[in-house]
């Protein structure tokens, strides 16, 4: 499942990059990447949301040039799931 919705995220910033961050992401882990960014931009974008989840992963901000790789977003969705299990846990309890 994973794998699938990460072949989709890829997929979406090559080709639909400005398209409301909303179509890859629920509320809940929007909410979460807003409250990680350390600057958000007026519109909230795919292309946003992939480097907000790249950079949970371990991308530098620095290496702009340098594309996200499959690895670096494979890390930062898993720590984006995780982020989000733990906010539903917190609020159960």
């Amino acid at each position: 499942m994973i794998a699938v919705e990460l072949l989709q995220l890829t997929y979406l910033h090559r080709t639909q990059p400005n398209a409301d961050a909303i179509v890859i992401l629920n509320p809940l882990q929007l909410r979460i990447l807003k409250a990680k960014s350390p600057k958000l931009p007026k519109i909230l974008t795919v292309s946003w949301a992939v480097e907000a989840i790249a950079r949970l992963g371990g991308y530098l901000e620095h290496r702009h040039k340098t594309p996200i790789g499959i690895q670096v977003l494979w890390r930062g969705w898993l720590k984006l799931h995780d982020l989000c299990e733990g906010w539903q846990l917190a609020r159960e309890t």
